[in-house]
């Protein structure tokens, strides 16, 4: 007969050592980094893990004293770091009372400021287009790359994404997969892992077919390898500019509720997560395809 397991415990929080270190708490590091790249993207993963690794310790001890000393900025990194941890962990509601206790609130930006913001920047930093011709004329390899970010309004890891994957399937003669040539469509959402996310979703983007044909003869890119060519050409980064410019300029053509489904941005709205369907928006194509080659005038 087989001997009686042991009676469980009910509600006992383990005492945790402040100076043991982290392996020895049987925390799975690379459990939590598959449990992050669930829902995000593999920069703000490694971003998470690298605030965790350095904060964990106050979620085991119960103090947060530690998080009141830094900037609202880089306390919010913390508790963003700490509130996946703590869900990871099974730890959420204790997050949560120790937030509370401690007095720590996250950093908001009312919508005034953010007007403000992005008026300021685009004053300092010059029009968007302007830099496109620039990046153009130093780096040429990277010409199709922004005409493709430009045209499409998608994050940047969207873009570097939807490009590896044309570039891909081009090779195989697989691109059928990812491109309804019918519809000159680019379909997203058949590959979930990569662009339905949490909070960052992508379904469905126009693209001329003679544009797909441009990108398949090219070579597949990493956010590294851009970043460096755009630092080495001593210019910034702004390809969250090409997308807020998008969206400015396709109001001309596109109704809003558009353009948030084309890049990305679903409401909470009964209306765009229950009767919003852009197939059935017979002329949908035709009017993104009339900004499109304005755009690509634009910067040509």
């Amino acid at each position: 007969m087989n001997p009686r397991p042991p009676p469980c415990e009910v509600n006992k929080t383990p005492t945790v050592s402040y100076n043991l270190p982290l392996a020895e708490k049987g925390l799975d590091w690379e459990a939590f980094k598959q449990f992050l790249a669930k829902n995000c993207c593999s920069k703000t993963v490694r971003e998470r893990l690298r605030y965790s690794r350095k904060y964990a310790c106050c979620l085991f001890e119960r103090d947060f004293s530690m998080l009141q000393s830094l900037s609202s900025s880089k306390c919010e990194h913390v508790l963003k770091a700490l509130s996946a941890l703590s869900k990871f962990l099974g730890l959420y509601d204790e997050f949560q009372r120790l937030v509370k206790a401690y007095g720590l609130k996250w950093r908001t930006v009312n919508s005034e400021d953010l007007i403000i913001s992005r008026m300021t920047k685009t004053r300092l930093d010059g029009n968007v287009v302007d830099w496109i011709r620039e990046v153009k004329l130093k780096i040429p390899r990277l010409e199709v790359f922004l005409d493709f970010a430009l045209i499409s309004g998608l994050r940047l890891t969207e873009l570097i994404a939807s490009w590896n994957l044309i570039v891909d399937l081009a090779e195989e003669d697989r691109l059928n997969e990812y491109y309804n040539v019918d519809n000159e469509c680019l379909e997203h959402f058949r590959f979930k892992d990569l662009f339905i996310r949490r909070t960052k979703k992508c379904f469905i983007t126009f693209i001329p077919e003679s544009f797909i044909r441009k990108i398949a003869k090219q070579k597949g890119v990493t956010e590294y390898q851009i970043a460096n060519w755009i630092k080495r050409a001593k210019l910034k980064m702004r390809f969250g500019d090409i997308r807020e410019y998008y969206a400015t300029f396709m109001i001309r053509h596109l109704r809003e509720s558009e353009i948030n489904m084309l890049q990305g941005r679903v409401s909470s709205s009964v209306f765009m997560k229950y009767y919003f369907n852009p197939v059935l928006i017979d002329d949908l194509k035709q009017r993104v395809f009339m900004g499109v080659s304005e755009l690509l005038r634009k910067t040509s």
